[in-house]
Formats: structure tokens, sequence, C-alpha cells
């Protein structure tokens, strides 16, 4: 716990849903450390309007993950599937049939997760600025992550629930027109072996300099 140096915190935080574990439970003082560092993180005007609810009750895990699971089959049939192909690659479609399989084990084990945070921020998403409402909490969010991470905990970025935030916010008491829920985290301890960098395309096909269309030379 608390070993890695920034740059492996940086490049190892993973995606973990088919390697958490759903039989061990998370410490409570270890959630409350990483929010603690979570609530580091910058926010517009310095408002702080960020709200996390932290989930361990089993039915309400269970009506959340069942909200999960009714977008998740709705996402499986659609084009942007992780595990539609789409790369003549074969590194690539390999990578992405794992990804695709590792979904599918989170969306039908959610409700077995020890720990749910359900990331939310005072405020609904306006025409003018949406962004400027996301921005106050996901810079939190990714904070809890890299901390759960440094503490031997696995987590992933979920968003799926959204298309059901009306009847999330029901379901945990959320007063749904003050607050908008941001992101879902699935948190537990993970099992096998440590994590590295994943592959990444080179900077030199997703960099570019002053315009779109131009090519950046130090890359």
């Amino acid at each position: 716990m608390g070993h890695l140096t920034t740059d492996e915190l940086l490049t190892t935080t993973r995606a973990v849903r088919k390697r958490l574990d759903l039989t061990r439970d998370v410490d409570p003082a270890v959630i409350r450390e990483c929010l603690e560092i979570a609530i580091q993180a910058p926010s517009g005007s310095n408002r702080q309007g960020w709200r996390f609810l932290v989930i361990t009750d089993p039915e309400i895990r269970a009506g959340i993950a069942g909200f999960y699971r009714r977008s998740y089959e709705a996402y499986r049939a659609s084009p942007g599937y992780a595990g539609r192909g789409g790369s003549d690659d074969p590194d690539r479609v390999a990578t992405q049939s794992r990804v695709a399989d590792s979904a599918d084990h989170l969306a039908a084990h959610l409700h077995e997760v020890p720990v749910l945070l359900l990331a939310c921020i005072h405020g609904r998403p306006s025409g003018d600025n949406p962004a400027g409402l996301y921005g106050s909490i996901l810079p939190a969010v990714w904070s809890f992550m890299l901390a759960a991470r440094d503490r031997g905990l696995g987590t992933a970025w979920t968003t799926l629930h959204l298309a059901y935030e009306r009847e999330v916010a029901e379901l945990c008491g959320i007063p749904y027109d003050e607050v908008t829920q941001a992101a879902l985290i699935p948190v537990a301890h993970h099992v096998g072996d440590d994590f590295g960098p994943a592959p990444r395309a080179p900077l030199s096909e997703v960099v570019n300099a002053d315009r779109w269309d131009q090519p950046a030379a130090w890359v």
C-alpha cells in the first residue's frame, strides 16, 4: 500500500472488472482514506459541490445492478460494443475481445461487488456549459481511483446506469432535480497478478500541434 511511484500509479491504474474479488470485504477506513484524497481535487470556482454515496447495502446494490444490466444489454447490441471488432489488427481485436469479456462479467456480477461508489455533483447540466459541471466532479473521481489503486483496490469507471439516472436517484434517495450522478465506481480488492501499462496507439496518431490537421513534429 502506498508503494507506487507517481508514474507507476498513472500508467497502471486499469479498469478492473473480471478480477474484482467478490468474496472479500473492503475496510471502510480505506475507502475513507481514498475519499480524503479525492476531495483535494480541483472544482469549478472551488465550490466543492461533490457528493459521494458509498453503497454497501445488498438490496440497493442489487437494484442499481438491475438498472445497469438493462442499460448494458442495449450497449451490447450497439455498434460501439467493445467485442464487435472494428479493426484489422489481430492484436487489437484480441484486446477488445478481452475487454468485452470483462465487461460482460461485470454486468453479470455488479450486484456482488462489495462497494459501489456513486459520484454526484450538486446541480444539473445546462446547455451553456455542461462540461463545467462534470469538470467539477470527474477529477475527484479519478483521484479516488488512483488512491484506491495505490491501496490494493481495483476499480472501474462506469456510466451505463445513467440511462436510468432518475430511477437510481429514487432508489437511493437522491434529489434528482438538484443533484447529477456522474459515475458509478465498483470497488473491491483484486485477484491475480499486478497491473502494467496497457497497449496504446503511438502519440503520433493522437497528438497534433496548433491545428487539427498539423502533426506535432516533436512526437
